[in-house]
């Protein structure tokens, strides 16, 4: 199957266009009895339809067009078909009087604003040009000629193919004799040549850029591998850039909140980084592209996000140490081959503005060095008094085609944000202190917070064949963060609590290096995918520490003039690991309806720590294997059930009183569930798990000062996730999440008490509507209803973060290629909180919040 490529001079990009290819049709005399090149011809007349063709050839997956585009040429107009899937099209001419018609057999129209396409009058002789479902597995393009049968070319470029439309005034009519000599051309145009009758060769579809909606089929988080999710024993929830762009997401929890059995946990001091808690178990740390990434302190800024992935279960069988909940990957966006410019200006209140740009394309002519580049800069007050933000992003990416099998990815990130470092409010009783959400109780001017952080790396890939790949790649992470916080410490009366001051300054630069090799092949009738990788990762870090004394303040009446007093360095210490992971996994298809995965991964972990005032260190090594065995079986095409175990691992530091060593912490999780295409652009997942975290430190009941790990916490849980488009224009995701996680055994805690931050109930919906045709055509709705039950605020469940429902709405319009938005949060102005770290740190909720966004692809 031949691959093409296609040029799209001169054109503009519609502002929903990011992943295209683009099918050319080849070139049709104005008369019967010419073939189109590639296609083969169905006379009028003869009986054998579209879908007879398709069912000759047995069943065949459907391709989904996600997109069609009409551009201006220097000779006419180009229409071109988009689709982010490479599957094998075969199309059918059924031209008849003056209508160009091909049908398409085996694909459907899934497009943003509808299931067709349709313009009128767009050159001079075209009537007008349709695109529509012509049946359940057929699209039929028709282009209307006004006098006589419209010309049609070939452009056999690179990327794909194109319907080149010239300008028909005088175009030949198809009842003339195939010897009737054409009508005069246009000076410029090329003429059409007889095409060859034996190319027969279906067409393949290129993907160039971004799938455009809410439902995404494919992720590689779970298995490394473009993976439809079907065929995945695992829950894996995807969220794309187009919910972000209309939900207007400025940080990751805003878009986790689409996902079930995630909730924020920790938000060290108000900078946006922090923790999350994947079905109970607090998650330390994101992963970027695959690799380990930030940790509690690190920023994830999304300007650059392509889509979040969230992988629910334990996931050390490919990624390493990690708690077993689940980890979250973010995708960035690539460099695209077409030209495309785009450009946000967010304003909003507590003084809010956030431009980004977004520039890509290719450098050279041929198309083989890509380039792309995200900016970003916030500058924004808070809710909170005395709060502010300036936020400055840069991340430049390059992509090299070095031949027609090897590709070199470069790219880069440098985020740099100031803000003022705060700790929320104290709980007073069992409940968050009713003081002000706005109520500031560090000291202006004094309470600081500085992050910057650089990220930078490469990955190159290497097919052998079609079936054997080499990837090979880096990733280099170095922060620095400096803060001075200055929050509430212990309750003296039934209003005046004890501040501390604390000083942190700590960073720290982490190296990863994967290499893996990709293959396919048959035993049989058994097909296997299997991965072999190997992992480095390198991290050495920094931390020292400081204290002082603030007075005391009354929350209720705070005075904020007062004086600070810092003291030098008391904690100065540097540490360092070192860990090596060789991993496996076969991805095997058994039947074409039963799928099995199986996998596990050896890592060996050494780490030292110093510290430097003292100069007492200690160092430790640790091994650990997880495996992870999982099926599949569709009894139907539309459904999936999967049954799976996988395990996890964490390092602990630290030896027990008798001077062992203590062993990593283990995850394991036994989960059920099923999938479901509910149709073609809505899909489901219904899940059940039950996860067991084992050697968790708790107290030595003969030895106070030191801890044994007898320890043990469970979470049980069924999580809902729904997303994509019911009808066209009405787009939804929708989740829902019972996570009954409890400790199971504790030495110093009560068995049975919740684990903090972790609702029992939680439920979730975002849906969009947008006006189809007519007058109004572009106006949209968005409504978001968010539940969230009472949560424990500690493990000791001292105090409760009540439940909440919390509303946001937007309002937008669309036309050609800019869009006006409004977006309301907590639209009825609901006081909630969004997580906790401790009794004296809560952190609240945003009050009624409004953004407006004008913004422009090209």
């Amino acid at each position: 199957m031949r691959k093409l490529q296609r040029v799209l001079a001169g054109c503009r990009y519609v502002s929903w266009q990011l992943w295209a290819i683009a099918l050319v049709l080849p070139m049709m005399q104005p008369a019967w009895g010419k073939e189109l090149q590639g296609i083969k011809q169905t006379p009028r007349g003869f009986s054998t339809s579209a879908v007879d063709l398709l069912a000759q050839q047995g069943n065949v997956a459907v391709t989904e067009i996600s997109g069609v585009k009409v551009n201006s040429t220097s000779t006419g107009i180009e229409v071109i078909l988009q689709t982010s899937q490479a599957e094998a099209l075969q199309v059918v001419n059924k031209s008849d009087a003056n209508n160009f018609i091909v049908e398409i057999p085996n694909a459907q129209l899934r497009l943003p604003l509808g299931d067709s396409f349709q313009q009128e009058k767009p050159l001079a002789g075209i009537t007008q040009i349709t695109v529509t479902n012509f049946d359940a597995k057929t699209v039929r393009v028709t282009v209307e000629g006004e006098k006589a049968l419209p010309t049609v070319e070939l452009f056999d470029d690179n990327v794909g193919l194109v319907f080149g439309i010239s300008s028909q005034t005088t175009a030949t009519s198809p009842q003339q004799s195939p010897q009737t000599p054409q009508a005069q051309q246009p000076e410029n145009q090329t003429q059409p040549t007889q095409p060859s009758a034996e190319s027969d060769e279906p067409i393949e579809l290129v993907v160039t850029g971004e799938e455009d909606g809410y439902r995404v089929p494919n992720a590689s988080t779970a298995t490394r591998t473009d993976t439809p999710l079907r065929d995945i024993p695992a829950s894996i929830q995807v969220i794309p850039r187009q919910v972000l762009q209309d939900q207007r997401a400025v940080r990751l929890q805003d878009a986790l909140q689409n996902v079930s059995g995630v909730t924020q946990f920790g938000n060290y001091g108000g900078t946006g980084s922090g923790a999350y808690a994947i079905r109970g178990f607090e998650q330390d740390g994101n992963f970027r592209n695959g690799f380990r990434d930030s940790g509690f302190y690190r920023i994830s800024e999304i300007a650059n996000v392509e889509r979040v992935e969230v992988l629910k279960g334990p996931a050390s069988v490919l990624f390493g140490q990690a708690e077993p909940g689940g980890i979250i990957n973010l995708v960035t966006k690539q460099p695209l081959s077409e030209p495309y410019y785009a450009a946000d200006f967010t304003v909003g209140s507590y003084s809010f503005y956030r431009p980004t740009l977004d520039f890509s394309g290719p450098l050279n002519s041929d198309k083989t060095l890509l380039y792309r580049l995200n900016l970003a800069y916030q500058n924004s007050g808070s809710f909170r008094d005395f709060v502010d933000t300036e936020r400055i992003f840069i991340a430049p990416s390059l992509t090299w085609k070095i031949g027609t099998k090897t590709t070199l990815n470069f790219d880069f990130e440098y985020l740099d944000n100031d803000t003022v470092f705060e700790r929320g409010i104290p709980a007073i009783g069992n409940r968050p202190a009713s003081v002000p959400i706005s109520r500031f109780l560090g000291v202006p001017g004094a309470s600081d917070g500085k992050s910057t952080i650089y990220r930078s790396g490469y990955s190159l890939e290497h097919r052998f064949s079609e079936n054997w790949q080499l990837r090979n790649a880096l990733f280099i992470d170095s922060y620095k963060t400096y803060d001075l916080s200055i929050n509430s410490d212990s309750q003296l009366t039934d209003k005046v609590f004890s501040r501390g001051l604390d000083i942190q300054d700590f960073g720290g630069d982490e190296y990863s290096l994967q290499t893996e090799v990709v293959g396919k092949f048959a035993t049989g009738s058994i097909i296997h995918q299997p991965l072999i990788g190997l992992e480095w990762n390198r991290i050495n870090g920094f931390y020292n520490y400081a204290s002082g004394s603030v007075p005391e303040i009354d929350i209720f009446n705070p005075v904020y003039n007062v004086a600070v007093q810092t003291d030098p360095f008391s904690y100065r210490s540097q540490s360092s690991s070192n860990t090596i992971g060789i991993y496996f996994q076969d991805q095997i298809t058994l039947l074409d309806n039963l799928k099995l995965l199986v996998g596990g991964r050896f890592d060996f972990i050494d780490q030292k720590s110093e510290a430097l005032l003292d100069g007492t260190s200690t160092s430790q090594s640790d091994q650990a294997f997880s495996p992870r065995v999982g099926i599949v079986y569709q009894p139907i095409q539309p459904i999936s059930l999967y049954a799976s175990y996988s395990s996890s691992f964490v390092p602990v530091s630290g030896n027990a009183a008798d001077g062992s060593v203590f062993e990593p912490q283990r995850g394991t999780q036994y989960e059920v569930g099923v999938k479901a295409d509910l149709s073609d652009r809505v899909s489901a997942t219904l899940a059940a798990y039950q996860i067991t975290k084992t050697n968790v430190l708790t107290t030595d009941p003969n030895n106070l000062s030191f801890s044994i790990q007898v320890g043990e916490q469970r979470s049980r849980g069924v999580e809902l996730d729904i997303a994509g488009e019911i009808l066209s224009g009405w787009k939804i995701i929708g989740t829902y999440a019972y996570t009954n996680a409890e400790i199971t055994q504790d030495n110093q805690l009560p068995v049975g008490n919740l684990l903090n931050n972790v609702a029992p109930h939680s439920a979730s919906l975002w849906t969009t509507y947008e006006i189809q045709r007519g007058s109004l055509q572009g106006l949209g709705f968005g409504l978001g209803l968010y539940y969230v039950g009472d949560r424990q605020g500690d493990l000791d469940n001292s105090f409760i973060l009540p439940s909440y429902f919390r509303t946001d709405a937007a309002l937008y319009y669309k036309h050609n290629n800019w869009k006006a938005a409004i977006n309301v949060k907590n639209l009825f102005d609901e006081r909630y909180y969004e997580t906790s770290q401790a009794r004296t740190v809560i952190y609240p909720g945003a009050p009624l919040t409004v953004l407006g966004t004008i913004s422009w692809e090209f």
